[in-house]
């Protein structure tokens, strides 16, 4: 018989994936915890989002059966959470699993108290385990409650404690000024190095995440050091992604993470927020080294985002499901045979389909499971072009031929499920992302692009100066936490400096003021909370440190204030914050920065402070865009305007007629410019 429960209410496409489940799934909220305390009941809290392939598999073996439905309804109150909707619930959450010993991920399943405190939890659970584990823990509930209380108080303590304390983090009474120095910045490096995979790239172990904030601190810290290792570094796990599984060959965009150390076989999954921030990464390669495989990627994976996440409005969808027709990266991988048959009907030879099927790695047994391949490319071009007497240009129009057969082909598939709601501080990441893409190749679209993101964040996601976290079906909600402020703020940022309009870094200063007036500490410590302080009552108020996937929101926050302070030099009490903020986290950055590597490079900006330049006058946007793409120099700030303007930066530096370059650091400016070339003389000996 059919079911429905309450999360047919829900907007999350998460949580309407559960909506007809058996379960009697409520969404996170009053009413739920309220039934839990009024009937004595413990809850069970199971966390996920839409594209979470291990998600869809318990949910098929465990929550769509019957009977085990019946017990949970029986001795529960179930609660449904999409994380990428209510991140500060899966912290806390998530924290406690790993109080109690246990590794993290997701479905996050955890069993609460009526009073929302956790004492047992885990992951993924087979049916027949799942059952017998809801029998065990009603069965202590009713028994043996004053064990599960005391257990649970303990974790509510360690839920509690306070992130700076606990780590030993500098108070405000420590931190003061400090210098910063390169060979501060060696010793992280060799920290870094020991854990580097030398032969396939990434780090040392399986599964392999991106991690764009490690290479991107690689890079910076070469520049500033020269030290030739930290970019060979770069090259090669920049290089082994982009020619493995994990992105995808003849579509564009990543893959959440790599299953093994070759980079071969991908958690099929595609996030926005790792292909915003890996344009920006492979943005910033580019702009380095000029290798064109980095500006491929960036072309690519924006035409994937493009075609495949924005939505008419200019914001960007979410995520692409792992799954579909009930399997695992079915959408994206190929037989032998589907190839051959997808170039006979574009009218191309066998030959002609076995020379692609050479060239991405595919076989007739198959380089996966049950005779399928994952397209990847195990052969270097320069190899591949010797073997089939081509030079480098026929092969490229080989490849443009190939990714677009099997495009139109694989067009014809059942698509993946589309997480179509829209996440401020994602799309922040894809503003950035896009601005950073536009800097190193001057392609125009990108701009264009990027500005259209930044309004629609600005006027379909802003209310005065307070954010939303997720919108759907034309309606912002949920107050957003800290992460969507810091991205969003980082978003603007780079959007200004690349694309003059001041109304970016007022809306950026303006967010500013709004994290620190309701997401600081009130008692004085430096960093911020993950969630406002009127925000709806949890067990614990956390404060998100350590840089993962995406970098902490604290990170970036203290990147911000940094770059803000720059922009806006009346603002020093930003300066203060910021480096007061990278100051306490000092002691983790001298022991690892494997998870702490945006913060690292924060740090690398007071090794080398950034150059301030301010252009002016009718050829300054043309200017400012050869300051970005001609020549990598990471950290600088750039304000410019064809007119007269009342930024600190600018303010009195127009000259009608003429196109100035001011060149700054520390607030003291090198004579007048009239041309980049002149600039880049300046900029060298500054």
């Amino acid at each position: 018989m059919p079911f429905t429960n309450r999360l047919a209410q829900s907007s999350s496409p998460y949580l309407l994936q559960h909506a007809h489940n058996p379960v009697d799934w409520y969404p996170w909220g009053e009413e739920a915890l309220d039934r839990a305390r009024r009937e004595d009941k413990p809850i069970i809290l199971s966390i996920g989002y839409s594209a979470c392939h291990w998600c869809h598999v318990m949910e098929r073996e465990c929550f769509e059966n019957e009977a085990i439905a019946e017990l949970m309804n029986r001795y529960y109150v179930c609660i449904k959470v999409d994380r990428e909707e209510r991140p500060d619930i899966d912290q806390i959450y998530m924290d406690a699993l790993h109080a109690m010993g246990l590794n993290g991920g997701w479905p996050l399943n955890v069993f609460l108290t009526p009073d929302a405190k956790p004492f047992y939890g885990g992951t993924y659970f087979p049916p027949r385990t799942w059952k017998n584990l809801l029998r065990q823990v009603a069965n202590a509930f009713a028994n043996s409650r004053e064990k599960i209380n005391e257990s649970a108080e303990q974790f509510n303590r360690v839920l509690n404690r306070r992130e700076e304390k606990y780590y030993g983090l500098a108070t405000i009474a420590q931190t003061t000024a400090s210098t910063y120095t390169v060979a501060q910045a060696d010793g992280m490096f060799e920290h870094l190095s020991k854990q580097f995979d030398l032969q396939d790239g990434g780090m040392n172990r399986a599964p392999k995440f991106p991690m764009p904030s490690i290479y991107l601190f690689l890079l910076r810290y070469w520049h500033i050091s020269q030290n030739q290792a930290a970019l060979q570094h770069v090259h090669l796990t920049l290089q082994k992604m982009a020619r493995g599984g994990i992105y995808d060959q003849i579509g564009g965009g990543f893959a959440r993470y790599s299953v093994d150390e070759k980079w071969l076989v991908p958690h099929f999954e595609k996030m926005l927020y790792d292909n915003a921030q890996l344009i920006s990464l492979y943005a910033e390669a580019y702009t380095a080294t000029r290798l064109p495989l980095y500006k491929q990627v960036v072309a690519e994976t924006i035409d994937f985002v493009q075609r495949e996440l924005l939505s008419p409005e200019g914001g960007f969808y979410a995520a692409l499901d792992a799954d579909s027709e009930g399997m695992e990266g079915r959408f994206y991988i190929w037989t032998d045979r589907e190839i051959e048959q997808a170039f006979q009907l574009a009218g191309l030879s066998l030959q002609e389909a076995a020379l692609c099927q050479e060239y991405y790695g595919c076989y007739p047994e198959g380089n996966w499971e049950h005779n399928y391949n994952i397209l990847h490319c195990p052969i270097e071009d320069e190899k591949f072009c010797h073997t089939h007497h081509l030079s480098s240009e026929e092969l490229q129009a080989k490849m443009q031929q190939w990714k677009k057969v099997l495009l139109a082909a694989r067009a014809l598939r059942v698509r993946p499920g589309l997480d179509d709601k829209i996440l401020a501080g994602w799309n922040g990441l894809m503003v950035k992302g896009l601005s950073d893409a536009y800097a190193a190749t001057t392609n125009r679209y990108y701009l264009q692009q990027a500005t259209q993101t930044a309004l629609f964040l600005h006027e379909k996601m802003t209310a005065g100066e307070q954010l939303y976290r997720s919108y759907k079906n034309g309606k912002a909600d949920i107050p957003a936490y800290l992460e969507d402020y810091a991205a969003v703020i980082q978003g603007y940022l780079a959007l200004y400096q690349v694309g003059g309009e001041e109304r970016w870094l007022y809306c950026a200063a303006q967010l500013t003021r709004h994290v620190l007036q309701n997401f600081a500490d009130e008692q004085g410590e430096l960093l911020f909370f993950v969630d406002k302080q009127h925000a709806t009552q949890l067990i614990a108020r956390k404060k998100e440190l350590f840089d993962n996937v995406i970098p902490a929101s604290n990170s970036i926050m203290a990147q911000n204030l940094f770059i803000l302070s720059l922009l806006l030099p009346q603002e020093q009490m930003w300066a203060e914050k910021a480096e007061k903020m990278l100051l306490a986290v000092m002691p983790l950055l001298q022991k690892d920065i494997r998870f702490m590597a945006n913060w690292a490079t924060l740090f690398l900006q007071y090794v080398t402070p950034p150059i301030e330049i301010a252009i002016t006058g009718k050829q300054a946007e043309a200017f400012a865009l050869a300051i970005h793409a001609n020549a990598y120099f990471p950290h600088k700030v750039v304000a410019f305007s064809d007119k007269e303007s009342l930024l600190p930066l600018l303010e009195n530096r127009y000259f009608a007629g003429q196109t100035k370059i001011f060149v700054c650091r520390n607030k003291t400016c090198r004579a007048p410019v009239d041309s980049v070339e002149a600039a880049f003389e300046q900029i060298q000996s500054a």
